[in-house]
């Protein structure tokens, strides 16, 4: 996508009101702004005659444990009307909440869930906060960086029990002990047909 004459026009007389700053990457432009004025700032990049960003493809997550602010909440845009894609980037920490696009958007209700459920950023204002993707007995986020990749529970179906049972993950190592030979090594593993070799 090109800086064309739109974006540097919205760029440069609208942005100041949302405490928004831009940057364009790849080619795509890219808006980053905080909670406070994200729901103004989404409101006017949907109803502005220039922008009409009427649909919202999709909200994202992002993880940097290191930063203080360590999620990105990402919001994909699409102008159907003008063909344009637009990104808006907030940063929060785990304690802060980002309000909820829902009202604005009828599709930001069911991605909110899924960051909260993947990264456990919260939405304030949606009715509607459960697990979505992973197990309704899951601890954790999943997709945080800091999240171990065994998990913090193991699911199996018990034959005595006849349910479904959640236990501590356990490693076992007694399938870990390979002695990394294959049959053609070693006077130990004849192959079928050596024994016309060795008559020769």
């Amino acid at each position: 996508m090109q800086t064309n004459a739109w974006w540097q026009q919205i760029n440069n007389d609208q942005l100041k009101q949302f405490n928004a700053s831009s940057e364009v990457v790849v080619g795509e432009p890219i808006l980053h702004t905080d909670t406070a004025h994200l729901l103004p700032l989404l409101a006017f990049l949907r109803d502005d005659p220039q922008c009409l960003f009427n649909q919202l493809i999709d909200i994202a997550g992002v993880d940097y444990p290191e930063r203080e602010q360590r999620f990105e909440v990402v919001y994909q845009l699409l102008s159907m009307k003008h063909n344009r894609r637009l990104r808006v980037k907030v940063h929060v920490d785990e304690q802060t909440p980002v309000p909820s696009a829902a009202a604005l958007f009828s599709s930001a209700g069911w991605f909110e869930r899924e960051v909260w459920d993947m990264y456990g950023v919260l939405f304030s204002g949606n009715s509607d906060l459960r697990r979505i993707l992973t197990d309704y007995g899951f601890d954790g986020h999943p997709q945080r960086k800091d999240f171990p990749l065994t998990g913090y529970v193991e699911v199996r179906y018990d034959e005595e029990q006849k349910r479904v049972v959640y236990e501590p993950v356990h490693l076992r190592q007694a399938y870990r002990s390979f002695d990394y030979l294959s049959p053609w090594e070693g006077p130990d593993y004849p192959l079928p047909g050596d024994e016309k070799a060795a008559q020769k």
